[in-house]
């Protein structure tokens, strides 16, 4: 039986190839597109779908996964702007809830992005120093994107594990250039027309130096990442954050 999917935020570029590649798909069927003046309650009680793909904006996106839980129809969500609060809030409207609805919310679908927020946790640990530099598109409405923010995060947890010191850093003025300090790790954004979605992690030793490159060029990047997920979610019941929980990494 074919899986029944619902794209909200159908009218932006990643929610038409969401869609395209939905319809492309012969184990899934398209049952529902929402836009941005569509009752998200209206449209998922007359389709039905088993899975929401949500990307929409960080400004819409955590009401419409309640919404998603309140009806039991699983969310795989790519909107940004997801903070440590609105996450907590998730989990504890499933556990209120106690029903088996799966939510992921993955800062970034492209396969080459989640290796690489792997491979910069992994090499965390061998490394003085590390800095993110991500370059986007300027209609991204938030900075720093969500993947260089769990990668930071994921180098910071490393080197925590690892009791490594704090980075050396001699800055006394123009912290303002230093870039967002995100648990230790600066990163720097960069939003220029031309780009999509691209990361450069940097780690440093005295003599040497690693540079981990991602680069989206077309959005189509993401489209297997979010083929997968609508795939696996409904055997990953509660809330997972990143799409490396469902590889095999």
């Amino acid at each position: 039986m074919a899986i029944r999917v619902a794209v909200l935020g159908a009218e932006g570029k990643m929610g038409q190839y969401t869609c395209e590649a939905v319809n492309a798909a012969s184990d899934m069927e398209l049952f529902g597109s929402v836009s941005e003046k569509d009752s998200l309650v209206d449209v998922l009680r007359a389709n039905d779908p088993d899975v929401a793909v949500d990307f929409t904006t960080p400004g819409s996106t955590e009401a419409n996964v309640h919404t998603l839980i309140d009806e039991g129809v699983n969310a795989v969500v790519g909107a940004t702007g997801w903070t440590d609060e609105s996450l907590a809030r998730v989990r504890s409207h499933l556990a209120d809830k106690g029903n088996k609805t799966g939510v992921l919310i993955a800062p970034n679908f492209a396969i080459s992005a989640v290796l690489t927020m792997k491979f910069a946790a992994t090499a965390a640990k061998y490394f003085e120093s590390a800095e993110i530099v991500e370059l986007h598109h300027p209609d991204k409405e938030d900075a720093p994107s969500g993947t260089a923010r769990s990668t930071a995060q994921g180098i910071a947890a490393a080197r925590k594990v690892a009791a490594m010191p704090p980075m050396p850093d001699a800055t006394k003025t123009g912290w303002d250039a230093r870039g967002v300090d995100v648990e230790g790790v600066r990163i720097h954004a960069v939003r220029l027309r031309g780009l999509v979605a691209h990361e450069e992690v940097l780690m440093g030793n005295p003599g040497e130096q690693l540079t981990i490159r991602q680069d989206s060029f077309d959005r189509v990047s993401f489209m297997p990442g979010v083929l997968l997920a609508i795939r696996k979610i409904a055997s990953h019941p509660g809330l997972t954050v990143g799409l490396e929980h469902f590889l095999e990494l």
